[in-house]
């Protein structure tokens, strides 16, 4: 049951990535490099370049390490969650950027130490990862 579950939750996960980086995508594509394509053309792209890199590496490792696989890419995605939390919170907390809507002082303590967490985290993973 619980491997079950876990393959739903991991399915779930991917179809939210994907409508996500696909979403981010097409904002990046249009509103900063102005360049306007037809939404299938765009959804193949962004699909394609996010599958490429992951049948490279099962091609090379093999159907038998993609437990390995899966743990490494939860690793890599950990690293990279301070860089967009950390100027996410710097945003919403320029009074200059945000105006009436810049997050309270209390809220932004919180959010802080949040990140502090995370980072914290992220260090330890990193350094049980290079030093077993």
């Amino acid at each position: 049951m619980a491997s079950t579950l876990f393959a739903v939750a991991l399915l779930a996960s991917g179809l939210n990535s994907t409508v996500t980086a696909t979403l981010a995508g097409q904002i990046v594509m249009e509103g900063f490099l102005h360049i306007k394509l037809k939404p299938w053309i765009r959804r193949l792209t962004t699909r394609a370049l996010a599958l490429l890199p992951v049948l490279f590496v099962i091609g090379l490792y093999g159907e038998g390490e993609t437990g390995k696989l899966l743990i490494l890419s939860q690793v890599v995605l950990s690293m990279q969650l301070p860089f967009a939390v950390i100027p996410l919170i710097k945003f919403v907390s320029d009074k200059k950027k945000m105006g009436a809507l810049v997050i309270p002082t209390w809220l932004k303590t919180i959010t802080w130490a949040i990140a502090s967490v995370i980072v914290a985290l992220n260090v330890k993973l990193l350094i049980e990862t290079i030093l077993p």
